[in-house]
């Protein structure tokens, strides 16, 4: 006879590994019918992820599951307090085969996106993953064929981009398209937040006594943990982050896409350039970089700078650009939209966008979708999502196949590119208010990459090394599944 631990042991290792044969697809719950939702990580997103979710009619909050029992125990205590029992898991597996969820949020680290999504799709779960929905160019690809697969049987996969549900960027896009201040020239995504040394360990550390190292680790192998900030830390270190051109930046790369009316696939190019700047720490990611997406007819660009205004002073700021830290700004042939408001060329104020509230109805479209079984909305489709983290992925395996290169040949590449070489121009600027010399730290420059914008694979000069980087290690037991 098994033993109780024997018998999870084995229910765990098959059912991961794709024991089950017909996933138990569920039906559309119907106008009437409670939802019942578990949020997978709550530290910190899927915390807003409870809240929101405990303001739509219908909604039953029925079960909780991180890998670090003090968060769990936390959340547990302040849901008494409103008179809220759910059930708690440690192990996400367990959680998706519970046959009393109908839907999971997920709010983990970047790496176990994918891996928690194909497993509670596995169990026929409805899904929300926040950004990025994916941590590589491969996941994202399987996400997207689950996802399809999953629509047929009336089954929701959708993004966390809050901003598609908002009601202001919907007009302001509408306004735009209607040809008030012209053709579109760029898509510019800006993302100017501070990201602060995260310091270095001489040693590898111990992960704290109530985390789950294994499991929070998965689908990587157990790695030795170098950063002192245990939690959050990890979205500047490639294993586990993207950077917070993949952290925030999928937000504002959505927009961008938005604002170029959604292209059915992604661009034939990328190209990168950027740097670590202003410390020596154990992240690995840039935290200044730019990247040049040349959709057609108009351009995407990505600005991202985690520095602040000047003299490495954190109280002075980020610096704005036409007033703009983090957000968008879609430049016309007769001015621009710069978030909530439309301007001419000479910066005078030609409109303003009302209900700016980055997408509070988010979650509750979501709800929506799954009591109708099918998408309520366009824009809450995951490919979305799919396509935001994918551009990140593009512009960092440029970056992290470059070298690097003085700012006299980096202003020649970006000859001809009128929008590339004022921002450019800006950043180094603000390196200089930095005190940071960019002739002794170079900027480390990328090369154009081709893409196969149908297979979604690198072609050409350097495709061996950049379709590599997609290629990430996957523990035994935590291979991602087939659904």
């Amino acid at each position: 006879m098994n033993t109780p631990a024997t018998s999870r042991r084995r229910f765990l290792q098959t059912s991961l590994a794709g024991a089950i044969s017909m996933p138990a697809w569920a039906a559309p719950l119907g106008a009437n019918g409670d939802v019942r939702v578990a949020v997978i990580g709550f530290r910190g997103r899927g915390g807003g992820h409870i809240k929101e979710l405990l303001k739509v009619p219908g909604v039953r909050l029925v079960a909780l599951c991180d890998v670090d029992s003090a968060v769990v125990d936390k959340k547990v205590d302040e849901l008494a307090k409103q008179n809220i029992t759910v059930k708690t898991y440690r192990d996400f597996r367990e959680c998706c085969a519970d046959k009393d969820i109908d839907a999971v949020t997920i709010a983990t680290p970047n790496h176990s996106h994918v891996l928690i999504a194909l497993t509670a799709l596995q169990h026929g779960k409805h899904v929300y993953v926040e950004k990025p929905v994916c941590h590589n160019l491969i996941e994202g690809r399987k996400l997207m064929a689950a996802a399809t697969k999953a629509a047929a049987k009336g089954i929701i996969v959708q993004h966390g981009m809050q901003r598609r549900s908002d009601l202001g960027w919907a007009a302001a896009m509408a306004w735009v398209n209607e040809g008030h201040i012209g053709k579109k020239k760029l898509s510019h995504a800006l993302v100017h937040g501070l990201r602060l040394s995260i310091d270095k360990v001489d040693a590898a550390q111990l992960p704290p006594a109530t985390v789950d190292y294994k499991l929070w680790s998965s689908p990587r192998p157990e790695m030795p943990i170098m950063r002192k900030q245990f939690h959050y830390d990890w979205h500047w270190q490639w294993p586990y982050g993207n950077g917070d051109i993949g952290n925030q930046g999928p937000h504002q790369y959505d927009v961008a896409r938005w604002a170029l009316n959604d292209p059915a696939t992604l661009p034939q190019r990328v190209m990168s350039l950027g740097h670590r700047w202003g410390y020596v720490d154990d992240g690995q990611t840039a935290n200044c970089q730019l990247a040049f997406h040349p959709y057609e007819p108009a351009p995407l660009l990505m600005d991202m700078f985690g520095l602040p205004t000047k003299n490495m002073d954190k109280k002075t700021g980020e610096p704005p650009y036409k007033g703009i830290r983090t957000g968008n700004i879609i430049h016309c042939e007769g001015g621009y939209v710069a978030e909530s408001k439309a301007y001419d060329n000479e910066g005078k104020t030609i409109t303003k966008f009302e209900n700016f509230l980055t997408g509070p109805d988010h979650m509750k479209n979501f709800i929506d979708s799954v009591r109708a079984g099918k998408y309520t909305k366009d824009v809450l489709h995951i490919r979305h999502g799919q396509q935001a983290a994918a551009l990140a992925h593009l512009a960092n395996t440029s970056y992290r196949l470059g070298k690097a290169m003085k700012n006299e040949e980096i202003k020649e590449r970006l000859q001809g590119d009128k929008f590339g070489q004022a921002i450019f121009a800006d950043m180094l600027a603000t390196l200089v208010a930095n005190q940071i010399n960019t002739e002794v730290e170079q900027v480390v420059v990328g090369p154009w990459l081709d893409f196969d914008p149908v297979k979604e694979v690198f072609i050409g000069e350097f495709a061996a090394e950049a379709n590599k980087l997609a290629q990430e290690e996957y523990a035994a037991g935590f291979e991602l599944p087939e659904v």
